[in-house]
């Protein structure tokens, strides 16, 4: 993966300053992207203002099982540090027919990751009158010319691509370099950033949104030195989260699958024992964590607990409950496989009282 540093970046900027003398209206920028939170139309991810966006992609985000994230940001960390999801990719943007009304709209925005334009002018010199533009592609020599297009390939079937990028500042970005280009319908680019099921299955993973749920105790919120708490979840609590995500125009789609495996327990203090002691409660396959607390058990060893050896003093122990979730996903090319599992941690007060009396 090539690395950007700060001269390349200017170079970048001012190579395209000096490409706008060319150019017969309008203004190119190559610094800064628009950015946007609106939801996308069908096709050209808009920055809410009537602009085209690169930091909105048209991935349509759907959840077949489990709780929805309505397509935004996910509440699942990874276990692996060095994994993230898709710097950027192409995506289909518009048909002619759309980029022609976009344009006679006076539109605006990011015609690439790291180019902007704002005017008419700029636009209908390279997409309706076939003047080329510069293309800032990592992957091609530096600066290299895209050929223009005529009356926004008006007639032939197929639809201009243009580069997405979630968080546009991450160098990586700068791998996906291409002003939006052409590709015959029912085709992809021949691109090393051109979208695939694994693609989307790992834009979908970044969107899985897991129940934030608080584990049930025995005794509730407050627990007696050396005596064990009973920690457990009932049948059902914890299912499979599936989120599906498809790219329009494409064909392709990926489902990614969180399966809860086990929940991990951490007292919020050394003067502690869990059990088991490794901390790792498994879930079982109904959904079910340990055993429910039942009279009598108090001296009992449960499946999934802690015992306080020490008291608290004023503030509360910060039990942690941490779950673990397998990540699996599946393509529409019959593809598929894992991704690194994923956690979701909620943590709750716990006040230790020293032994008064014993009811059993």
């Amino acid at each position: 993966m090539p690395t950007v540093t700060a001269p390349r970046r200017t170079k970048l900027i001012v190579g395209l300053a000096t490409g706008c003398v060319l150019w017969t209206a309008g203004t190119a920028h190559a610094d800064k992207p628009v950015g946007g939170e609106a939801a996308p139309p069908p096709q050209g991810g808009s920055d809410g203002k009537g602009g085209l966006s690169a930091s909105v992609s048209n991935i349509q985000v759907t959840y077949p099982s489990g709780g929805g994230g309505g397509g935004e940001e996910g509440n699942l960390g990874t276990v692996d540090p060095n994994w993230k999801p898709p710097a950027c990719w192409y995506e289909p943007a518009f048909s002619p027919e759309q980029l022609k009304k976009f344009v006679d709209s006076d539109g605006g925005g990011d015609v690439g990751i790291h180019e902007s334009w704002f005017g008419k002018g700029l636009w209908t010199d390279h997409y309706r009158d076939g003047k080329p533009a510069d293309n800032f592609d990592l992957h091609a020599p530096t600066n290299s010319s895209a050929e223009g297009y005529k009356d926004y390939n008006l007639g032939k079937d197929g639809y201009f691509w243009r580069g997405v990028a979630p968080d546009p500042d991450d160098p990586d970005t700068w791998d996906c370099g291409r002003i939006m280009f052409w590709v015959d319908a029912g085709e992809v680019p021949d691109d090393p950033n051109a979208p695939t099921p694994k693609t989307l299955a790992e834009y979908a993973y970044n969107k899985v949104k897991v129940p934030e749920t608080e584990v049930e105790l025995k005794p509730e919120a407050k627990s007696t030195v050396n005596l064990p708490t009973w920690v457990w979840l009932d049948e059902g609590t914890f299912k499979d989260v599936k989120a599906r995500a498809a790219l329009p125009n494409t064909g392709l789609w990926a489902e990614t699958t969180a399966k809860p495996v086990a929940l991990h327990l951490d007292p919020g203090t050394e003067d502690a024992e869990v059990f088991p002691a490794s901390g790792d409660c498994e879930i079982n396959d109904d959904g079910s964590i340990g055993s429910p607390y039942t009279k009598g058990s108090a001296d009992k060893t449960p499946p999934c607990g802690i015992r306080y050896l020490r008291a608290t003093d004023g503030a509360p122990y910060q039990l942690s409950a941490s779950v673990t979730w397998q990540i699996t996903w599946e393509g529409s090319d019959g593809t598929g496989g894992d991704l690194p599992d994923g956690t979701f941690e909620t943590t709750q007060d716990m006040n230790v009282q020293e032994i008064q009396s014993i009811n059993r």
